[in-house]
Formats: structure tokens, C-alpha cells, sequence
């Protein structure tokens, strides 16, 4: 995994509007699905490390990075699974293996109940699962669009909004009971990241509580494609992920390192990759 790979941009129209999406390798197609707030870049490493073994397609979800939103309300998840499988749709590709991070894991989950037949397998990276209780607060204070002001007070508010996520989990928690066991991200890196979610300043926030609003619990077991669960040692998701691997019928879950350790982006890699190399079946199936 130590080959420089060139990872190109492009976009396709649908009927909402455009989907940017970037792309790498060659061979049988591999969809990726990205988390929220961001876009397809947080996905480089990822892109990067199966390009090697395959066509790697990752588009920004509607609403996010350089992606149109599909409506100006909030959508369902199943509506960003449709928007994923117009995306198959007008790249050609007939069936894919599909990775899913976060708020990708669950629009991935619903993409796999949506077209069975076009997902060959599955991996949801980081699964989220919240108490009625938890998605109040989460709702009352975790995402909101960040309107341009003019004299950019905006921009601070963003950025640190963007910062926190690295130390808090929930963000605005800024508690010792809230700190995450975890450090912040390379400077470039967290402006890369803040530049991306300034793209969609205004609708980033309507994937954000989609995601939160679904109802993994009931929607993961009517999954029917081969599936794998995982998580990095400090995800805030690693112990739900873990849970809510049960729910698949023939669901695995791999522990990975901690997302600072050396070799996490290498183990994440050899987890993928040698599960997507396994024979492509129904659970059920011997």
C-alpha cells in the first residue's frame, strides 16, 4: 500500500442535479460511502488502498462536498440509498462491493435492502444507534447549517465545530466526561475538512439527521447480502457496531486499531480487502 495512486474527480447528472464523485484503479467496481459532515476526501486512504484491487467510485452524497442535495428539506435514508442507486445507474455499474463510514454505513445498509442483486457484499464502518433520549439531545445540538454572515463569524463557528469533533464526542460536549481518548488531526487535514463542509455550509446538516434518525435496530435485519462490521479501538461507534453486528443474519465484526496507530490504516485494508475476495453468497447459503 505504498504506491502513490492517482485519484481522479468527475461529475455525473441526474435528474436532481450533479453528483461529484472521485474515482481510482481499474477491475470490478467497488462503491464507497462517505461520513458526515465531510465528503468522498475523507475516503482518500481508503480509495487509495482498494484502487488496487479494483475501480474504486466515490461520490459525495447529495447535499455534501460538491453534490447538488436532492430537495431543500431534509431526506430519509432511503432516499440517499435511491440517489446511490441512480449514481450506479448512470456510472454502468451493474453490481458492486460496497463500504459504507458512518452515515455512509447506514445509507450503504438501506442501498443493500433497496437492490440486493446490485450489492455483492457489504462492509458498514462504524454503525450508529441512539435511545430516544440521546437522539433528543443529539438533535436539539449537534448539526445546523452554518449561514454565511458578513463578517465571516460563520467561518470560526465551522471550523471549531469541525476541531471539536476531534477531542468530543458528542462535539459539544466539552466535558472530561465528553473527551475523546484521541488527538487532533494534521493541520491540513482539519482544513481540508472544514473546507469541504464550508462547500455545503447550508445543507450538510440534512444528511447529518437523516443519519441520526435511523433506525438501525430495525432496518439491519432485513440486510440479505453478505456483511462485515467494524471499527476503529476509539470510534465512538465501536461498541454499537459491535452490538448491532448480531442483527445480520451471518454479520462478523472486526476490531481495528485505534485510528492514531501505525498500522490501522493497513489493518482496516487487509479486512476489506479479504473480505471482499471471499465467494459472494446469501448468509443462508452453506
Amino acid at each position: 500500500m505504498t504506491e502513490t495512486v492517482e485519484i481522479k474527480r468527475g461529475f455525473v447528472d441526474l435528474a436532481h442535479g450533479q453528483i461529484h464523485y472521485r474515482h481510482a484503479g481499474s477491475g470490478e467496481p467497488i462503491l464507497t460511502l462517505h461520513a458526515s459532515p465531510g465528503s468522498s476526501r475523507q475516503l482518500l486512504s481508503v480509495i487509495g488502498g482498494l484502487a488496487a484491487g479494483g475501480k474504486v467510485y466515490a461520490p459525495d452524497t447529495p447535499g455534501n462536498g460538491d453534490s447538488v442535495p436532492l430537495f431543500d428539506r431534509e431526506p430519509i435514508l432511503p432516499e440517499l440509498a435511491e440517489a446511490a442507486l441512480r449514481f450506479m445507474d448512470a456510472m454502468g455499474l451493474e453490481t458492486v462491493k460496497l463500504y459504507g463510514s458512518h452515515t455512509g454505513a447506514a445509507i450503504a445498509a438501506e442501498l443493500a435492502i433497496l437492490a440486493p442483486e446490485r450489492i455483492s457484499h457489504i462492509v458498514l464502518d462504524g454503525v450508529s444507534w441512539l435511545t430516544p433520549e440521546e437522539l433528543e439531545d443529539i438533535l436539539a445540538n449537534y448539526a445546523f447549517p452554518f449561514v454565511p454572515d458578513q463578517d465571516g463569524a460563520h467561518l470560526t463557528r465551522l471550523f471549531q465545530f469541525c476541531r471539536d469533533q476531534y477531542m468530543f464526542f458528542p462535539w459539544y460536549k466539552r466535558t472530561r466526561e465528553g473527551r475523546r481518548d484521541n488527538g487532533l488531526g494534521s493541520a491540513a487535514d482539519l482544513h481540508a475538512w472544514a473546507l469541504e463542509v464550508m462547500k455545503a455550509s447550508e445543507t450538510y446538516h440534512l444528511n447529518y439527521r437523516a443519519a441520526f434518525k435511523w433506525n438501525a435496530r430495525d432496518r439491519l435485519p432485513l440486510v440479505t447480502v453478505p456483511a462485515l462490521f467494524m471499527a476503529g479501538e476509539n470510534d465512538p461507534l465501536f461498541d454499537i457496531t459491535s452490538e448491532l453486528s448480531s442483527t445480520i443474519a451471518g454479520g462478523r465484526f472486526v476490531a481495528l486499531p485505534r485510528f492514531d496507530a501505525p498500522n490501522f490504516v493497513d489493518q482496516r485494508h487487509a479486512a476489506i480487502t479479504t473480505f471482499f475476495a471471499e465467494r459472494s453468497s446469501t448468509p443462508t447459503e452453506a
